[in-house]
Order: C-alpha cells, then sequence, then structure tokens
C-alpha cells in the first residue's frame, strides 16, 4: 500500500492548480455576481488541455484513477460554480459511455465537448420535480414511433440545461416496470420540440447554468436510444419475465461511476475556506495573543483539517477502486460523496463561526465558500440518500462474508 503521488499524478495536479490559480480565481467573484456561463475560462481550459478529448484522455492514461480526483479537487478550490460549468459536460459523456454502444460513444462524447475552436457542452438530464434522488419515479416518456422515438417531459436542476449541444435523456418506456423500464437517449441541440425552460437563481454555483430542459413531442430517430434497440428489448423482456439484470439503472451507474468526483469537488471548497482562514488568522489576534495560538482556534483548525483528510483518502480509495476494478460493493462511492459533502457543509460554517461578523460580507470569501458548500449535499443523491445506500450495501457485504467465511453448522441430532 502506497499513499505517495506518481510523479505523472504530481504534475497533473500542479497543472490543475495553476490553471484554478490563475484563470479561474481572478474571474470567480465576477461570474458569481453575473451567473454566466464562463466561456472564456472553458476555452482557456480546452487550449490547455483541461477540457474536451484531451482531457477524456488524460483521465484513461492513469492506472491510479486519481486523475479525475486531483482535477476535480484543485478546479473546485478554484471556483465550484466555473469548475462545476466545466465538468457538466464530462456527466453526459458518462451517461453515454455507459449506455451507448462504441459507435455512439465514437460519434456524441465529442460533441459534449466540441473542440478549441468551437467549444460545446453537454448536459445529463435526469432530475424532474417529485423525482429527484428517487430515479423510478420519472415521468418524462418515450415512445416509439415507427424508425422514431418520441420523447415528452420536463426536466428540471439540470447543469447546462437549455444551452447544451448534447442532451443525455432518461426516459421512461415501461412505466410498469420503474427503472428496469426506462432508457437513455441522446437528443442534439436545435431537435424539433427541444426548448429551455426557466433558468435557476441559485444560492451558490452561481457560474454554472441550472435550468429546465422541456421536451413536447420530441422526435428522434432510433440510433439516438443509446445501446440500440436490441439492447433494449432484451432488457425490457428480462424484467417484464421476472429475471435480474444484474446492474442499476443506466442513471444509477452514471452517478456511481462520478461520486468520488462529487466528493473531491467538495474537498476543494473546504479546504479553500481553511486555507484562507489560516492566512487571515496569521495576522490577527486575540486579547493580545496570535490568534492561531489560541486554544480554542487550534482545535477548531485542527479538527477541520483532519476531516478534510479522512475525506479525501476516502475519494481516492473509491476512485482507485473504480479505475482498477475492485467491486464497490460495500458502498465506498457513496461513502465519499456522504463524507466529502458533509465535510464541506461542516467546516465552512465552523470556519464563519470562527470569523465571526466579517465572514457575512460578500467581500469575505467565507460568504461564497459557504453558499458554494450546500449543494454537495443535495446533489447526485443527497446525503440522506447516500446513507441509506450504505447501510443496505454494508448489510449485503456482511451477509456475503459470512456465507463464504462461517463453518456450516452442524445438524442437531434429533
Amino acid at each position: 500500500m502506497d499513499f505517495r503521488l506518481s510523479d505523472e499524478q504530481v504534475a497533473w495536479q500542479q497543472k490543475c492548480h495553476v490553471f484554478a490559480r490563475d484563470v479561474m480565481r481572478p474571474v470567480a467573484a465576477a461570474y458569481d455576481r453575473s451567473q454566466e456561463t464562463p466561456w472564456g475560462v472553458i476555452k482557456a481550459a480546452a487550449d490547455e488541455g483541461l477540457y474536451g478529448l484531451d482531457y477524456i484522455q488524460s483521465m484513461g492514461s492513469d492506472p491510479g484513477g486519481l486523475f479525475g480526483v486531483l482535477y476535480a479537487e484543485e478546479l473546485h478550490w478554484g471556483c465550484a460554480g466555473i469548475a462545476l460549468a466545466l465538468s457538466a459536460s464530462g456527466l453526459a459523456a458518462a451517461g453515454i459511455a455507459s449506455s451507448g454502444t462504441p459507435d455512439q460513444m465514437a460519434q456524441w462524447v465529442p460533441e459534449c465537448f466540441g473542440t478549441t475552436d468551437d467549444v460545446k457542452l453537454g448536459a445529463y438530464c435526469v432530475t424532474e420535480a417529485g423525482a429527484g434522488s428517487d430515479v423510478k419515479a420519472l415521468r418524462t416518456t418515450a415512445k416509439r414511433d415507427g424508425d422514431d422515438w418520441i420523447i415528452n417531459g420536463t426536466k428540471i436542476f439540470i447543469s447546462n440545461g437549455g444551452i447544451a449541444d448534447v442532451n443525455v435523456v432518461v426516459a421512461t418506456v415501461d412505466p410498469t416496470l420503474g427503472h428496469r423500464g426506462q432508457a437513455s437517449f441522446v437528443v442534439p441541440k436545435g431537435t424539433p420540440g427541444l426548448s429551455a425552460g426557466k433558468k435557476e437563481d441559485k444560492l451558490g454555483i452561481r457560474a454554472s447554468r441550472t435550468g429546465e430542459v422541456v421536451f413536447e413531442d420530441c422526435r428522434i430517430p432510433m440510433d439516438h436510444l443509446l445501446g440500440g434497440p436490441d439492447k433494449l428489448e432484451a432488457k425490457l423482456e428480462r424484467a417484464r419475465s421476472g429475471q435480474s439484470t444484474g446492474r442499476a439503472s443506466g442513471a444509477l451507474a452514471t452517478f456511481e461511476m462520478t461520486r468520488p468526483l462529487v466528493g473531491a469537488a467538495a474537498i476543494g471548497i473546504a479546504r479553500a475556506a481553511y486555507e484562507w482562514t489560516l492566512d487571515y488568522l496569521e495576522t490577527q489576534e486575540i486579547d493580545g495573543m496570535p490568534a492561531l495560538e489560541v486554544q480554542g482556534v487550534q482545535q477548531v483548525m485542527a479538527d477541520v483539517a483532519t476531516e478534510l483528510e479522512a475525506a479525501r483518502l476516502l475519494c481516492w480509495r473509491a476512485a482507485w477502486m473504480a479505475r482498477n476494478g475492485v467491486p464497490l460493493t460495500g458502498g465506498q462511492g457513496s461513502m465519499s460523496k456522504l463524507k466529502a459533502g458533509d465535510v464541506a457543509m461542516w467546516a465552512t460554517t465552523r470556519l464563519m463561526d470562527l470569523i465571526g461578523n466579517a465572514a457575512m460580507s460578500t467581500e469575505c470569501p467565507l460568504e461564497k465558500y459557504f453558499r458554494d458548500a450546500k449543494i454537495y449535499q443535495i446533489f447526485e443523491g443527497t446525503a440522506q440518500v447516500q446513507r441509506l445506500v450504505v447501510s443496505r450495501l454494508q448489510r449485503e457485504e456482511r451477509k456475503r462474508w459470512l456465507s463464504e467465511n462461517s463453518p456450516v453448522p452442524e445438524p442437531v441430532a434429533a
């Protein structure tokens, strides 16, 4: 067991950090106020190989599986809103990769990012009113009409919603089968029946556009069904006959792939808050003593530093397991997102308490870190849902261990 980063990982981490420091942080406050999409930063990221196919290839080149979590932490250290604007297209690409055929991946994944000269965006459209964490309750429908599919429904709280070039949409094709009756579809920008709904005015992550995506008799060709019709029909037939598919829904599978990345993003926010507070307190005194020599202050700062390290290790472990084919059967992915999200909210709150009234001002960076942190207890599965997942998987893991390791009891004599 070796916890040291490789030379390649260190170089990648430093590259991401420099971009966050020199490109993202100088404009973070302005984009937070304006809530505009940071097109200039996205273009700069593409030029640096931090957005687009070069970024995707970098992720695949790391056998340790840590490039993604290092990227997420450093860029969210720079600005959570801008970082989410950069990473949302990756979620759409992950949706295509988890459900699509090789030909579909080759066609549509590049369209989620575009090129350095023509930057594009992707959106992963799952959440609906009354169907956030409960994926099986989705009401958006896809009905076959000859060689086409017709999609109807409204998706809400979608990152890049309304401005994406590629929309990956999860819709119900057989409502009697729950999540096993769902499929994923690609709906390109400009498709008749596709429109942008309300743009959300959010508490945090304000540089990332979040909005509604509306589908009204939206007609797409058969080859926009991810995985193809034969795969879908086979899945539906197994579900109708009561056979287990042996896997979660496409939406849940996509989210499981990204949970360590979301956790690492939350850590980036908390680390930024911790470092700012540490630097600020170096210049302060409390009752004539240097602030960082006051025992109460030391207690808080030590607790925050320790929780950050613990959360980071959970994210690194889950990312390594996923990259190396080690099943996350104990809920390790959900653990990482749960812990990191809770740490980010707790840490920013405690640090604001430490600073006092000054932390309430919009001129204080802690105010923004606090607003940005809250979403990490909510999206991609709330903290409460993550606890349910971890609890269920841990019980199943215990039962498997007992069946494989406990001796069979001797029969009791009559």
